[in-house]
C-alpha cells in the first residue's frame, strides 16, 4: 500500500517536529534504492530511513538494523560529501503531493554556506531520492530519468528540478466546502461512491474512499443512485469530517491485520472491514511504517538472497537421498552371498560330473535335510573349477561391500541430516551475513565450490545470538552449524544448561548459570528461545531436551552440529514469537 497524501501530510509534521534543527552525522546505504540518514540534535540521535522502492516508498524513523555492503554506492559517497554536518532546516509536502523536501543548510568545497534540499518522492514505480542545488539543479539522484525513458519530465544530473506534473484532477483539500459539495450534487449517479470520490479528487487513497462511503452508508462501495437523502447529507458530512481532521490534525495511525499478517494502514480507524480485520493503532507514523514495511522488506530481501544458496543445498541432498537409494539396492544385493558360496562348494564337491561346455548341472543340495535337486548356472566357456571359483568370488566380493556399503549408507545418512539442518537454518536466516556464514562452512564442508570470481575477503566470524532475561541470566543461540559446535564444545562452561529440541532440526542453547542451577521457571522461559529456534518454530507443542553441557559429547568425525547427549529432561513447549521478539528489543 503507498503512502497517501494524507498520512504524507501527518508524516511530515511528525517529522518536521522531531528532526528540524537536526544535523546530519552519517549517511548509508544499505540497498540500491534505500538510503539511512544518522541525525543528531534535539537532545536525541536517531536514524531515519528514505526508501524509493517501487511500492515501498517511504520515510521513518528506524529501529531496525540493516547491513552494508563493502562498498558503499557512487551514489551514497556523493550524498556523504554534500550532507554530512548539513542542518535540517524544514521539511515540507508540496502541494499535497505524495513526496517529502528536506530544507538543508550545509556548506560548500570552500566552506560556504549554501542551501540544498533532498527530495524524496514516493509515487510508485516513479519513485526517487534527489539532491538539488541552491539554485535547483539537480545534483544526482537515486534513479536517472532521460529522455528515451520519459517525455515528459527528466531527472537528470544537471538540470533544473522541476515538480513532478500535476493531475487532472484537483485536488480534494485545495478545493472549497462549496466547490466539492456542487461537484457531489452533479455527481453521475450510476457511478459506486468511493469509485466517484476517486475519480474527482487526487489525494485520496481507495481504502479512504470506501471508508467515507462506509461511514455515511454502512456499504463501502454504494452506487450514488441508491443513496437515501439522509445518505447523501451524511456522505456531505464525511467530506468536511476529512477536512477538518486534517486541518485539526486529528490523526490515528492504524494498521489493518487480516489472516495474521499486516495487510493495509490508514491515517484513521478502519471499520469496513468488521470483523475480517483486525485494527491496531500507533503511537507515531514512523513505528507504523516500520512495522509494516521494514520487517516485510528484510524477509523479502534475505528470501531473494538466500534462493540460489537453497537451491545448492537442495540439489546436494537430493544427490545423497539418490546415492544412498542406490547403496540399500545394493546392500540388499549382498544378502545372497551364502547362496554364492553354497554353489561354489557345491560345485568342487561335484567337479567330477561337470564338463567344460555345460550350461547347467543339476546336484543335489546337502546343505539342506532332504537333499533336494538343485540346479546351478554354469559358464559353457570355463571350466568346472573356473566356475566354482566365479561363485566364490562373488561370495567374497558381496562379502566385502556389504562392509563397505554399510560404512557409505552412515555416512551418507549423516550428511542427509547435516544438509537439511542446513536447509532448515537457511529457512531461518535473519541477515545476509547469516548466509554468507552458512555458505563458507558449506565451502569447507566440500558440499558447494568456493565462488572462484569473488575476492577473497576476511569474513568476521559473528557471535551467537545473546539475551538477557529480567533476572540477569544470559541465553546464547547459535544461528548455524559450525557455531553451535564451537557454542557447545568452547563457549559453554560443563555446568551450564544445553537445550536442544527433541528429533528435528534446531540450535544449540546455552543457559549460562555460572555454576548455578536455574529455577524451574527460568527454564521454562528459555526453552521457548529452543522451540523457535528450530525447524518446529510454526508447530504447535514440540518436545525440548536439556541436560548439562557435560553430559554433551561431539562424535569424532561427525558432521558440524552433530552431537550425542545423555542424562537429559524433556519438557513440552510451544514457540512463542512475540517473548522472543521483545528480549530481542530489550
Amino acid at each position: 500500500m503507498p503512502l497517501d497524501a494524507i498520512t504524507m501530510y501527518a508524516l511530515a509534521n511528525e517529522l518536521r517536529s522531531a528532526l528540524v534543527g537536526s544535523k546530519i552525522d552519517k549517511v548509508q546505504q544499505p540497498a540500491r534504492d534505500t538510503l539511512i540518514l544518522s541525525v543528531r540534535g534535539n537532545g536525541h540521535n536517531d536514524k531515519l530511513l528514505l526508501s524509493a522502492g517501487s511500492g515501498t516508498a517511504r520515510v521513518h524513523f528506524l529501529n531496525e538494523a540493516y547491513e552494508n555492503p563493502q562498498s558503499p554506492p557512487m551514489f551514497c559517497m556523493l550524498l556523504r560529501k554534500h550532507l554530512v554536518g548539513a542542518k535540517i532546516s524544514n521539511i515540507s509536502q508540496p502541494n499535497m503531493e505524495r513526496m517529502l523536501v528536506f530544507d538543508l543548510d550545509a556548506h560548500d568545497e570552500m566552506g560556504m554556506e549554501t542551501k540544498k534540499q533532498l527530495i524524496i518522492e514516493m509515487m510508485g514505480r516513479n519513485s526517487n531520492i534527489i539532491l538539488t542545488g541552491e539554485e535547483g539543479h539537480i545534483i544526482d539522484c537515486i534513479r536517472r530519468v532521460d529522455g528515451d525513458m520519459s517525455r515528459v519530465r527528466q531527472v537528470m544530473p544537471g538540470l533544473i528540478y522541476r515538480l513532478p506534473p500535476e493531475q487532472e484532477k484537483p485536488s480534494f483539500f485545495s478545493l472549497s466546502q462549496d466547490e466539492r459539495q456542487a461537484l457531489w450534487k452533479n455527481a453521475d449517479t450510476e457511478k459506486l461512491a468511493d469509485k466517484w470520490l476517486l475519480d474527482s479528487f487526487s489525494g485520496l487513497s481507495p481504502l479512504t474512499c470506501r471508508e467515507m462511503c462506509y461511514a455515511a452508508t454502512k456499504d463501502a462501495s454504494k452506487t450514488i443512485g441508491t443513496f437515501t437523502e439522509a445518505e447523501k447529507l451524511a456522505f456531505s458530512e464525511q467530506m468536511i469530517a476529512l477536512v477538518e481532521r486534517l486541518n485539526n490534525n486529528d490523526f490515528a495511525p492504524t494498521m489493518l491485520i487480516m489472516d495474521e499478517k499486516p495487510s493495509d494502514f490508514s491515517f484513521m480507524s478502519i471499520a469496513q472491514y468488521e470483523n475480517a480485520a483486525e485494527c491496531i493503532g500507533y503511537h507515531d507514523f514512523s513505528t507504523l511504517l516500520e512495522d509494516f514495511y521494514t520487517k516485510r522488506d528484510k524477509q523479502e530481501l534475505i528470501k531473494r538472497k538466500s534462493q540460489a544458496l537453497y537451491k545448492s543445498v537442495k540439489s546436494a541432498h537430493e544427490r545423497t537421498v539418490r546415492k544412498l537409494a542406490l547403496r540399500h539396492e545394493e546392500l540388499l544385493k549382498t544378502e545372497t552371498r551364502d547362496t554364492s558360496r553354497k554353489y561354489g562348494d557345491l560345485l568342487t564337491a561335484n567337479l567330477y560330473r561337470i564338463k567344460k561346455g555345460d550350461r547347467l548341472v543339476e546336484l543335489d543340495d546337502y546343505f539342506e535335510e532332504s537333499c533336494p535337486k538343485i540346479q546351478i548356472k554354469l559358464d559353457e566357456l570355463k571350466t568346472p573349477q573356473q566356475n566354482a571359483a566365479f561363485y566364490y568370488k562373488e561370495y567374497n566380493k558381496a562379502k566385502t561391500a556389504e562392509r563397505y556399503l554399510g560404512d557409505l549408507i552412515e555416512k551418507g545418512e549423516k550428511e542427509e541430516a547435516y544438509l537439511l539442518s542446513v536447509m532448515d537454518e537457511i529457512q531461518r536466516s535473519e541477515s545476509e551475513r547469516d548466509l554468507v556464514e552458512i555458505r563458507r562452512e558449506l565451502t569447507e564442508t566440500g558440499f558447494i565450490k568456493a565462488q572462484k570470481a569473488a575476492k577473497a575477503e576476511k569474513i568476521k566470524e559473528t557471535p551467537p545470538l545473546r539475551y538477557v532475561s529480567s533476572t540477569g541470566t544470559e541465553i546464547l543461540v547459535g544461528k548455524n552449524n559450525s557455531q553451535n559446535d564451537k557454542l557447545t564444545t568452547k563457549t559453554a562452561r560443563r555446568t551450564d544448561v544445553w537445550l536442544h529440541v527433541q528429533r528435528i532440526h534446531g540450535s544449540h542453547v546455552i543457559i549460562s548459570c555460572d555454576g548455578t542451577q536455574p529455577d524451574e521457571r527460568t527454564l521454562f522461559f528459555f526453552f521457548f528461545f529452543s522451540a523457535y529456534y528450530s525447524q518446529g518454530r510454526d508447530s504447535g507443542k514440540i518436545p525440548v531436551d536439556y541436560t548439562q553441557v557435560r553430559f554433551v559429547k561431539k562424535p569424532s568425525g561427525s558432521m558440524p552440529g552433530a552431537v550425542i547427549y545423555t542424562d537429559y529432561k524433556t519438557l513440552l513447549v510451544t514457540p512463542d514469537e512475540k517473548l522472543v521478539s521483545e528480549l530481542k528489543k530489550s
